[in-house]
């Protein structure tokens, strides 16, 4: 399997390990495969291996297609690592729970940061570790966060050889939980930044230091955010082993619900689909930030300044510009690099937004991928957490609030539906307090974490003071390696 910028025709493909390092394409591309692999015949013997074998089996063989620079057992060993009880709560992995209606809640927060990022990035911090010892090499992680992405990174990059990891946060804009988690991590060869902004100024410095070709070759820049490839193909193991939990039939039709800011997750569930996941639909929730919710509604894609940007209960999804997106504009216009590129290298930049509301493409949408969409504001939430608590006993985090509001809405009486939980509610204890006047559950490995001391350096939104910070907590620097891409 080779891999192509979705910016570039498939002609001169990389190698899996070779974009597992690079992250984001030298064109301002994101990787993709050459090819989507068929699993419909392979289900029903996944069955049986998540029966006898468990998670980390089905997550080797799915990894297996994708992935032909790595020995087969040597996978299977770095599934095994990523996906034991030492990691997650429940040997399941991800369980899932019924909540009535042909509702069902796949359960994506039992792993060591209790948010759904843990799924990806315990796998991806070894498949890192794996590539750069085989490589002899070293590399400079750099990303942005919303909230959960970098606390999970950071959790799974700690104390690893040859890995450094540089997180942008938005000043002020997570939850006291998420900034704890982050904040307290005391470990060398971890660096939080908190920057002046919103998410989406942190992800914007992330894609400038690796425009820099020289920058990034010098201090090997990779990437965890979902730009990297790796972080959805370990994403779409859920959508299947979900989907066996749920069903009987092998070629039994579900829908998920998914929220979404970054298009990350919802692209995950939109990759198992086109792979040949029996998937009906894909009901996407966002918060008040409905970029993505706007676009399948009309057909107008329009980022949103910072100042536009709202501060929100559910803040992992406080983003207005989907990084992920091009991923899913590639495949409407069937691979037409030309097409991807005029819209996002010139069109959006130029512009700050793009219309493909009259176009044949987006007429045929819904029918040929199957997404429907919707949005949820504060009040939504309440009521939401509120009802299921009430009525299942069971407390849900915001974001998985907005999930279940929008399938309420969106789904037909018939249509089994998977909810996709993102996080615990203990991560947003105020909003939980608000809604059903009582604290979330907490772990014990959570107890005090917001009182431990606080390892944060404050920025401005400025690419040569993001590049200095680097360049100097370096100091000497890791080993200079080449860029793998071309």
């Amino acid at each position: 399997m080779r891999y192509h910028s979705t910016r570039t025709p498939p002609d001169q493909g990389l190698q899996f390990g070779d974009i597992l390092l690079a992250g984001l394409a030298p064109d301002g591309g994101l990787y993709l495969p050459e090819r989507y692999p068929d699993i419909t015949d392979r289900l029903p013997g996944w069955r049986t291996v998540l029966a006898e074998e468990g998670y980390a089996a089905v997550a080797a063989e799915v990894l297996e297609l994708f992935v032909d620079d790595i020995p087969a057992e040597d996978l299977r060993r770095i599934c095994r690592a990523a996906y034991s009880t030492d990691n997650f709560a429940t040997e399941q992995i991800v369980p899932v729970s019924e909540l009535g209606d042909r509702r069902w809640l796949a359960h994506l927060s039992d792993g060591p940061t209790a948010a759904f990022k843990d799924l990806a990035m315990q796998l991806l911090g070894r498949l890192f570790e794996y590539e750069l010892e085989r490589r002899d090499s070293s590399l400079t992680i750099l990303g942005a966060t919303s909230g959960d992405t970098g606390s999970a990174a950071e959790y799974a990059m700690r104390g690893r050889d040859n890995l450094e990891v540089f997180m942008l946060t938005p000043r002020g804009r997570m939850t006291p939980f998420q900034q704890a988690q982050m904040f307290s991590l005391d470990e060398t060869n971890i660096h939080n930044i908190a920057v002046a902004g919103v998410f989406d100024d942190a992800q914007d410095l992330v894609k400038a230091v690796n425009a820099d070709p020289e920058f990034k070759a010098r201090y090997h820049i990779g990437a965890v955010n979902s730009i990297n490839w790796a972080r959805l193909m370990a994403q779409i193991v859920y959508y299947i082993v979900a989907w066996l939990r749920v069903t009987e039939a092998d070629d039994q039709q579900v829908s998920f619900c998914v929220p979404t800011g970054n298009f990350g997750n919802i692209c995950a569930g939109h990759l198992a689909r086109q792979l040949g996941l029996p998937i009906d639909r894909l009901l996407l929730a966002t918060n008040e930030n409905n970029v993505l919710d706007e676009f399948f509604r009309t057909g107008v894609y329009r980022v949103r300044a910072a100042a536009e940007t709202h501060e929100t209960s559910s803040p992992s999804m406080d983003i207005s510009k989907a990084s992920n997106f091009e991923r899913f504009v590639h495949d409407l216009y069937a691979g037409d690099a030309d097409r991807v590129r005029e819209l996002f290298a010139e069109q959006l930049p130029n512009q700050g937004y793009f219309d493909l509301s009259g176009t044949p493409e987006f007429a045929g949408l819904a029918e040929r991928f199957g997404f429907a969409s919707g949005s949820s504001t504060h009040a939504d939430r309440l009521a939401t957490i509120k009802r299921v608590w009430q009525e299942h006993r069971v407390l849900i985090d915001p974001h998985t609030a907005d999930a279940v509001k929008v399938a309420d809405e969106l789904a037909r009486p018939d249509e089994t539906v998977i909810v996709l939980e993102t996080a615990l509610p203990v991560k947003f204890a105020a909003t939980i307090r608000e809604a059903v006047d009582r604290e979330p559950d907490r772990p014990e490995a959570f107890v005090g974490i917001e009182d431990l001391p606080r390892h944060v350096v404050d920025l401005p939104n400025d690419v040569p003071a993001l590049k200095e910070f680097i360049a100097t907590t370096l100091a000497k620097g890791p080993t200079p390696v080449p860029d793998p891409a071309p």
